[in-house]
């Protein structure tokens, strides 16, 4: 529970047809399994209570009497357990004279509400409304086992220990209506839906269940937890499979079909209630109807994080998902200089080429824009400035990358132009210091945009998110330009894009392939620092830490506003085994204390594509106060102690 997540699971019991003391007693063994492994909600399949396929003697009053004798003993039996479950069993309500398809959302021996199914399937092989009434609409309470307890589709479950988390349960068709009664129940603070079925399998049904599932929990922002019926049902006509399911925001965190037993993961509402904050469209339009809210209390304590979360939340893992994304950003941020370079006329793109990764990937996207444009990649001008730091690798990998390109290259030594500068302004070329770095770069852009004067050009900025993200550029140096296209795509991805290149090119020409390769096996290096025998003196990742780490600090603090805490405990969770916890700390301390510290490099950032869900415009995704104090945050740090 603590940092937002909480243990949910969908059961399928294996159970008898109508059979309503055996059930009992499968579903409360379950529920004990749930309890054990932590699991907090849990969701179980509709009516499996008596069993979804009982068809005529829904109407018998021995079926009803054995559903509540049943219901009886689960209560008794899970008195003493936390976990808060739903499940489906019929209830006639001697008020209205109805019989209804409901769930029984209990915990502690308490009946905490009863939902009726509002959508009752009647086409196929369906053939509810013979038996029950839709739960549209009502709101009354009858009395159930002893407790009177509420019958009304229209209510929700809040956690008092937990206020972010919030369950409102449907059922089975009312998933696949038009207006799912989860809408209303999302807009009204629910956080994690309950949907208890019974969705009999057929060849290609379990794709199309997979996608409303998906889908539902992204369009509300939601957790979404399906538990379907399985085996015990009767076969007489159609087959149940148990397909179960975890969703979170469009995600599929776990899945099973074809078994009995627990589906089990962890939702993280406050993730959630983060999306639904910075999403103000969420709940415009028609006000939703008053929601009965029910409270419950659950212990606070951790919860044991069994669900994946990827050491590198930019990269996707799989080689086919990897290629599909590099192929998209590369098109997103070619499409946006293309536009640029169309609107301004521009008769040359300026790249400064540094034969190191990010300004080759600037290059790349360039000729990508110019092949879009029919321009010959001669209108390229790329520019590369040796100066102390520069090693032979680097400046040949520029060299020869700017002519297998195509592109018009530019050699010009600022060596002499920056000692002359030093002289001006007394700088001791001993003294390493950060005017001795600095004056190199801006030295470089004066460079640049000179020559995107003498060209009618733009000057292509090379800076990626990461370094805006830590500061790791020059004010009105390298942080400067008239179109930056990498400004956008993290470290961590800058390097799998050009290698995407690379494997492109590996048949059409091999001397591009080569040096693109070696360009990708070079250390990241600003080379501003004199070199050491012929080889880079200055490595980024040993002075700001490893991009690995601080790109996933980026994604969690950015994207979802996650404390330091809990980033913290994520990154253990993930990269524990490639870090020790005094590394990750050390270096997630310098995250903040450099993000907070560098706000006014990106206060003034030039224009860029934006190309995923996390970026740092100052006039789009990220607006902060360049002296705002990171107090707080660092105060959460010394905790972590």
């Amino acid at each position: 529970m603590r940092d937002g997540f909480i243990s949910v699971a969908a059961g399928t019991p294996k159970i008898r047809v109508a059979d309503c003391r055996y059930n009992a007693e499968q579903i409360f063994t379950l529920m004990r399994e749930a309890d054990k492994q932590g699991v907090k909600v849990l969701a179980l399949p509709e009516l499996c209570l008596t069993g979804y396929t009982c068809g005529d003697l829904f109407l018998q009053d021995t079926l009803l009497r054995g559903a509540e004798e049943g219901l009886q003993t689960i209560l008794e039996a899970t008195r003493n357990l936390e976990i808060v479950t739903a499940l489906g069993l019929p209830v006639w309500d001697k008020w209205d004279n109805k019989l209804y398809n409901c769930a029984a959302i209990i915990q502690k021996g308490e009946i905490l509400g009863l939902i009726p199914k509002v959508y009752l399937p009647n086409y196929g092989e369906f053939y509810e409304q013979r038996w029950f009434a839709s739960g549209s609409g009502v709101e009354h309470g009858i009395e159930l086992c002893g407790q009177h307890v509420s019958l009304c589709t229209n209510q929700t479950f809040a956690c008092d220990t937990m206020p972010n988390l919030v369950i409102g349960v449907e059922i089975c068709e009312d998933l696949w209506a038009p207006a799912p009664p989860s809408v209303e129940l999302a807009r009204k603070g629910a956080t994690v839906i309950l949907n208890l079925s019974a969705s009999n399998e057929l060849v290609g049904k379990a794709d199309y269940r997979r996608s409303l599932v998906t889908g539902q929990s992204a369009r509300l922002m939601c957790g979404y937890v399906y538990a379907d019926a399985g085996e015990g049902e009767s076969t007489t006509d159609v087959v149940f499979t148990g397909h179960n399911m975890i969703a979170e925001n469009g995600t599929l965190l776990a899945e099973r079909r074809f078994a009995t037993g627990l589906t089990v993961s962890e939702i993280d509402v406050d993730r959630l209630i983060h999306d639904r904050r910075r999403t103000n469209t969420f709940t415009f339009g028609k006000e939703p109807p008053e929601i009965w809210r029910c409270g419950f209390t659950l212990p606070v304590e951790e919860t044991r994080l069994t669900r994946y979360v990827s050491p590198s939340p930019f990269v996707p893992e799989d080689a086919a998902g990897r290629a599909e994304r590099c192929e998209e950003i590369l098109r997103i941020a070619s499409l946006g200089l293309k536009k640029r370079l169309e609107h301004t006329g521009a008769k040359t793109a300026v790249v400064g080429l540094s034969g190191g990764l990010d300004s080759t990937l600037a290059l790349l996207i360039t000729a990508l824009a110019m092949g879009m444009l029919n321009r010959p990649a001669s209108d390229i001008v790329a520019v590369t400035m040796p100066c102390f730091g520069t090693t032979a690798r680097t400046k040949s990998n520029a060299e020869l990358l700017a002519e297998r390109m195509g592109a018009t290259l530019k050699i010009i030594d600022i060596s002499q132009a920056v000692r002359r500068h030093f002289t001006d302004i007394g700088q001791n070329m001993e003294n390493h210091d950060v005017t001795f770095e600095n004056g190199q770069a801006r030295e470089r852009t004066q460079v640049l945009m000179d020559i995107a004067n003498q060209t009618g050009g733009l000057v292509i900025g090379t800076g990626d998110l990461s370094e805006l993200a830590l500061g790791w550029c020059t004010y009105n140096g390298d942080h400067m330009s008239n179109y930056a296209v990498n400004c956008s795509i993290p470290k961590t991805l800058v390097r799998h894009l050009v290698a995407y290149l690379a494997r492109d090119n590996a048949e059409k020409d091999e001397a591009l392939h080569d040096v693109l390769e070696d360009i990708l096996d070079t250390p990241v290096s600003p080379e501003l620092l004199p070199a050491v025998q012929g080889e880079i003196s200055q490595r980024t990742e040993d002075l700001v830490g490893p991009y690995e780490l601080h790109d996933f600090f980026l994604y969690y603090m950015l994207r979802w506003g996650f404390p330091p805490r809990k980033i913290y405990r994520l990154a253990l969770y993930a990269l524990g085994k490639t870090y020790t916890p005094d590394v990750i700390l050390k270096w997630l301390k310098t995250f903040y204390r450099r993000f907070f510290s560098q706000q006014f490099k990106r206060s003034c950032l030039p224009d860029g594509p934006k190309v995923g869900s996390a970026a740092l415009s100052p006039r789009g995704d990220w607006r902060m106060p360049s002296d705002a104090s990171a107090a707080l945050w660092q105060a959460e740090l010394e905790t972590l102690e």
